[in-house]
């Protein structure tokens, strides 16, 4: 950056500290009077602030000067009053249509962002970089861990973003798209239907298909997501009546998209006949369909721990792990532990009722 942005930037005193471990201050211009936002920053990605500068974005703060030097990039932008997200989650009982507008506010954001040439991919999105004006409107800060989206990238070569908000792809296991804001905004709306349990159970659909852990099994855009959450806001006990049927839906056909579906019949009915035709030496009768369903039951559950039917991995801490490693990890414990549980419970059944041991 020139030495004009630099000079410039001289021009700013500050009068408060914001985040003094984050180098996050508040400065007011010398000649003009107005408040500003001064970070001096570590990690980021220059193009994006460059962008920004020239190409604001409604609904983020504007970029009103910067200078590069040293490996650190000083910004100086908008200053927006208003609480945080967190903090407005820690001190608000938040009813169904607050929480739905915020989201919707946050998608068209996000839509500015994703549809810019070339798109921007924010990659921390999380209550704390989220402001709730006085007006009760969204705005996303901090682009530190931003980047622009390549359809050819293969992965992220640099990890970031925030454990538990943070998509399992920028784990180093693929590349950021918009798909990884989409599951941070999931995470979000989970955390604040949470506040009101009340209200939890009309966004379990739009949550579930928000945090997919393959991003193509996620909302194709943010302009879909917000597509369903204005439904809700339409037909809210509808749209939960679908939500709470879905979610006994087999995996394969929940997320209704035909190509999935065609596969999980062809399982299911491969698995139904293997099932069915199973011949055991010197067992028939009752006793033989009986470990043919059991047979049956065995097989569909490795499929429901796999695919978290109805929740099911929520009962085993390992599979809630955001490291995908330890995730899949727990997902195979679960389903050894399926397994044998119900081969011990076919076996007792067998001994105390058919007198097989």
């Amino acid at each position: 950056m020139d030495y004009t942005h630099r000079l410039s930037i001289s021009f700013y005193e500050t009068i408060a500290t914001i985040n003094d471990s984050h180098k996050v201050y508040l400065v007011q211009h010398r000649e003009t009077g107005k408040i500003f936002v001064k970070k001096i920053l570590d990690v980021y990605n220059a193009e994006i602030y460059e962008y920004l500068f020239h190409h604001p974005i409604l609904g983020t703060p504007n970029i009103v000067d910067f200078y590069e030097e040293n490996r650190a990039l000083t910004l100086i932008e908008e200053y927006i009053p208003g609480e945080t997200l967190q903090e407005r989650m820690n001190t608000s009982d938040l009813e169904q249509g607050t929480i739905t507008g915020w989201i919707i506010n946050l998608c068209e954001i996000l839509e500015r962002l994703h549809t810019a040439i070339p798109p921007i991919i924010h990659r921390d999105i999380k209550p704390s970089n989220i402001i709730i004006t006085k007006y009760d409107k969204v705005v996303l800060l901090d682009f530190n861990a931003a980047k622009h989206y390549h359809e050819e990238s293969s992965k992220d070569t640099v990890l970031l973003g925030t454990k538990g908000y943070a998509a399992p792809e920028q784990y180093g296991f693929g590349s950021s798209s918009p798909q990884t804001d989409i599951y941070s905004v999931g995470i979000i709306l989970k955390e604040l239907s949470d506040s009101n349990p009340g209200i939890g159970k009309y966004y379990q659909n739009i949550i579930l298909r928000c945090t997919q852990m393959n991003p193509s099994d996620r909302y194709h855009s943010v302009t879909e997501l917000k597509r369903d959450l204005l439904q809700l806001t339409k037909n809210p006990d509808n749209t939960h009546d679908k939500a709470s049927l879905s979610r006994y839906f087999f995996p394969g056909f929940r997320t209704k998209k035909p190509w999935k579906m065609v596969i999980a019949t062809i399982v299911y009915l491969f698995i139904l006949w293997l099932s069915m035709s199973l011949q055991v030496e010197n067992l028939s009768g009752a006793a033989l369909w009986f470990e043919r369903i059991m047979c049956l039951v065995i097989m569909l559950s490795v499929i429901f721990g796999c695919f978290d039917y109805l929740d099911i991995q929520n009962g085993f801490p390992l599979c809630k792990n955001k490291n995908p490693l330890i995730h899949y990890l727990g997902v195979l414990i679960l389903d050894i532990i399926l397994v044998f549980s119900l081969f011990i419970i076919m076996l007792l059944v067998e001994a105390v009722f058919f007198n097989i041991t």
